[in-house]
């Protein structure tokens, strides 16, 4: 053989198996990267989920062995006069606490986008609602709120806006509904601002020039520049808005427990009593999970309708 012939077969030649070089493959690495948080999706979200689906399907009194009861505890649910107004009320607050969020989001950013002087401090204080822990937060929203000691109802009072001692904000139930949307936007607003934020940085100035040179204005360059390129960044703000509030536990189990009268009460809440305060372990189970479909069809219509238009 001769050495022509050698060289081409050592050319052709596999190379050896190296770690490291298949360790740097695109795919391999990416799958690599991707595979501890599935891992720890399926530990700390997957088998919850499907634990409770198998929670629901069961009558699972508190300190009892559970026996299989299929869809009843879905029926009794369906049945449940108090499991609708349930549903209202999760609807209700998620839709106009998701709508004021995202309009004073948008509007803060826009604000928050110019020039102007303190501008790095005032984005930082603009975060204290959204750092400070929920808990804390939701008992100091009990003091401002409280008939007796509420800096509101003073204010109120001193106006001559209302009587002494002003209106209960937590004892009447459209009022704390209202309460609780109130400070929902106000946890909710920092969420939206810096996020969209962050989108009308990335749009270029240019644009905004062509659209001047164009005849537009500032409402046109808001509606034909700014919107349809904050599109994408404002479906996932909201998508992620739109989860955590139906999803709500803490603000409103805090704040009014769910009361007056079931008032305030939303699938979490709800589904929290049942379980640990009435002791139906699959009774709240199927309530919690009663959630899932109505938000993933909320999802799902966002999506279709803020999807990019094909041009």
């Amino acid at each position: 053989m001769t050495a022509e012939s050698l060289a081409s077969v050592a050319a052709h030649r596999r190379p050896a198996f190296s770690l490291g070089r298949w360790l740097e493959r695109g795919g391999v690495f990416a799958w690599l990267m991707v595979l501890p948080p599935v891992l720890f999706l399926v530990a700390l979200v997957g088998y919850p989920f499907f634990y409770g689906i198998w929670l629901s399907l069961l009558n699972r009194p508190v300190a009892a062995t559970g026996t299989f009861v299929g869809l009843d505890n879905y029926i009794n649910a369906w049945n449940d006069p108090v499991f609708w107004q349930v549903v209202l009320n999760t609807f209700v607050y998620t839709a106009v606490a998701t709508v004021l969020k995202m309009v004073g989001g948008l509007g803060l950013a826009l604000v928050m986008n110019q020039d102007f002087r303190f501008k790095n401090l005032t984005r930082a204080l603009l975060l204290l609602p959204f750092i400070v822990p929920t808990v804390l937060s939701t008992i100091a929203w009990q003091w401002i709120l409280d008939p007796a000691f509420s800096v509101v109802n003073w204010t109120l009072v001193a106006t001559g806006l209302v009587e002494k001692p002003g209106p209960s904000w937590l004892g009447n139930p459209h009022l704390a509904m209202a309460s609780l949307i109130v400070v929902n936007v106000w946890r909710g607003l920092p969420f939206y601002a810096i996020t969209l934020l962050a989108g009308l940085q990335t749009i270029s100035p240019e644009l905004y020039e062509a659209a001047t040179i164009d005849g537009a204005g500032t409402w046109g360059k808001f509606r034909y520049v700014t919107l349809p390129l904050m599109k994408p960044v404002i479906f996932i703000v909201t998508m992620f808005s739109v989860i955590f509030t139906f999803a709500d536990f803490q603000l409103i189990y805090v704040l009014t427990k769910g009361g007056p009268a079931n008032a305030t009460h939303v699938f979490a809440t709800y589904a929290f009593d049942i379980a640990m305060g009435g002791g139906q372990f699959g009774q709240g189970a199927a309530i919690a999970l009663t959630m899932v479909p109505p938000l993933a069809l909320l999802i799902l219509a966002m999506a279709i309708y803020l999807r990019p238009s094909k041009s």
